[in-house]
């Protein structure tokens, strides 16, 4: 077993172990749990989730005890990284990793739990949902400073960003689903325009979110970022489609 805490919450490791060690029969589940499962916990007053991922496969298993890190521990320290380069997101809290023969069994992540107004899945989904346009507008400039401190979120899509309303019409921005993610000295062009390319399908939000960046990426036009941007996107849906036709027929040559 491999188990590390936040320093911040030593002085509970005991009651933390027990919450993860006893996942299964404690906690109240949160979300459907298709994949990765997550309940919720109360830690001394403080409401805290614990993430178990799903069982890796056999290569998974050997990659992630020799290789690699696993997720669960990615997750943690890439947490650890945000919050002191000032991006928010939950805090981290703990993680923990069991191994047996060939490699890693299971792990978890535990983490604060935020109770938020909206993800940027609102955004998409609900045109005309309160306050749109000044919210995209403030998460586009929170995704240009994460580009400056050079965070390339690989999994930067709707469900994401968990969004909280503060007074003044003022949000913040708050990144889940750590476990990949790149950080560089600095980022291209090409790579700032695909880190937004699976967040939504509308042209007219990307009209928008090109504007706005555009304020503030002063090395490229409007006009240019627009296009770097739709044309990323336009791929990315393009691609998502195809895998979905090719899964739909697999599921039909095995009926």
């Amino acid at each position: 077993m491999n188990f590390k805490v936040n320093p911040s919450f030593e002085n509970k490791t005991s009651s933390i172990l027990d919450k993860i060690q006893n996942f299964n029969t404690s906690g109240e589940l949160f979300g459907n749990g298709d994949r990765n499962k997550i309940k919720l916990f109360d830690l001394d007053g403080k409401m805290i989730n614990i993430k178990s991922f799903k069982i890796p496969n056999i290569v998974n298993k050997i990659a992630y005890r020799y290789f690699r890190k696993s997720k669960a521990r990615r997750s943690f320290e890439y947490a650890t990284i945000l919050l002191e380069k000032g991006i928010g997101t939950p805090e981290p809290i703990a993680f923990l990793e069991n191994f047996n023969f060939p490699g890693l069994k299971d792990s978890y992540y535990a983490s604060e739990h935020l109770v938020t107004e909206l993800t940027y899945r609102e955004l998409v989904e609900i045109p005309d949902y309160p306050d749109h346009d000044n919210i995209l507008r403030q998460f586009v400039k929170f995704t240009f400073d994460l580009h400056e401190k050079g965070v390339e979120f690989l999994d930067h899509s709707p469900g994401n960003t968990l969004i909280k309303k503060n007074e003044n019409a003022n949000y913040s921005f708050f990144l889940v689903d750590l476990n990949r993610m790149n950080f560089h000295e600095s980022m291209s062009f090409e790579q700032r325009m695909n880190n937004f390319s699976r967040l939504t399908p509308k042209k007219e939000m990307i009209a928008v979110m090109s504007n706005e960046y555009s304020k503030f990426y002063t090395e490229k036009s409007e006009t240019e970022i627009f296009e770097k941007m739709w044309k990323a996107t336009s791929d990315f849906q393009e691609e998502f489609a195809r895998k979905k036709r090719l899964k739909k027929k697999l599921k039909f040559w095995k009926s």
